[in-house]
């Protein structure tokens, strides 16, 4: 997904609002769930969110999106986030979150969603460390 920073997104020191990038993280979270599943998806929880670097007005935000981990009925989604400065044509890693959905069937309520193919090093990589941080989320959670 990309996005055009706009002077409506930028704070008083010119740079993008937090929660701006926040959104677009669970645009983009959100699209790549659904085409995982191809069912409607909702946001269950957004566990860790690093701000890396500012980005500015009339930079180009690149967002990458990968289902990393699957369970019965909910999936972690990781997001990256790259800025692109148009008159230097550098890029900057800015953001990386790692967000939760759970797929709704009828009634809206959760449904099973499809496994993952693991065929990559780097695909069994992301499945692994999101099962960890699933673990963690689930501690957390009776806690």
């Amino acid at each position: 997904m990309t996005q055009l920073v706009l002077p409506s997104h930028t704070n008083s020191l010119g740079s993008v609002f937090g929660g701006t990038i926040m959104s677009w993280i669970d645009i983009c979270a959100a699209i790549c769930s659904q085409r995982h599943c191809n069912k409607e998806t909702v946001t269950a929880s957004i566990d860790r969110l690093d701000f890396v670097a500012p980005v500015y007005k009339g930079w180009v935000v690149n967002l990458k999106a990968s289902v990393n981990y699957t369970s019965r009925t909910s999936m972690e989604v990781g997001v990256r986030v790259d800025a692109e400065n148009p008159k230097t044509g550098e890029s900057f890693h800015t953001a990386s979150a790692y967000l939760t959905f759970v797929a709704l069937g009828s009634m809206g309520k959760p449904t099973e969603v499809p496994g993952l193919v693991l065929e990559s090093d780097e695909d069994k990589r992301r499945f692994e460390q999101a099962k960890k941080r699933r673990e963690i989320r689930l501690q957390n959670k009776t806690r």
